[in-house]
């Protein structure tokens, strides 16, 4: 019998906050949102597999390169700060 208040207060709850926001029109905004987004998505260009390759490589490496310098940028200032002290 607990469990069922339980589920029934939740459904209340919830179909309460579904009409709040159906009456404000906050639904149709949230509607016309999603659809204006697929409209502009489908305007979008989007790149080829090769072009997506092409860039992960990029960014990969990039991560890398960058990685790679802060490790060395870390060990010099430790070396001069063991140095200086």
């Amino acid at each position: 019998m607990n469990e069922f208040v339980k589920l029934g207060l939740t459904v209340i709850i919830v179909g309460s906050v579904f009409a709040f926001l159906w009456r404000k029109g906050y639904l149709l905004k949230i509607s016309d949102y999603v659809s204006e987004t697929r409209e502009e998505l489908r305007k979008c260009t989007w790149p080829t597999v090769d072009e997506l390759k092409g860039s992960t490589v990029a960014v990969i490496m990039t991560t890398f390169l960058l990685g790679v310098f802060t490790v060395v940028v870390d060990f010099v200032i430790v070396k001069l700060v063991r140095l200086i002290t």
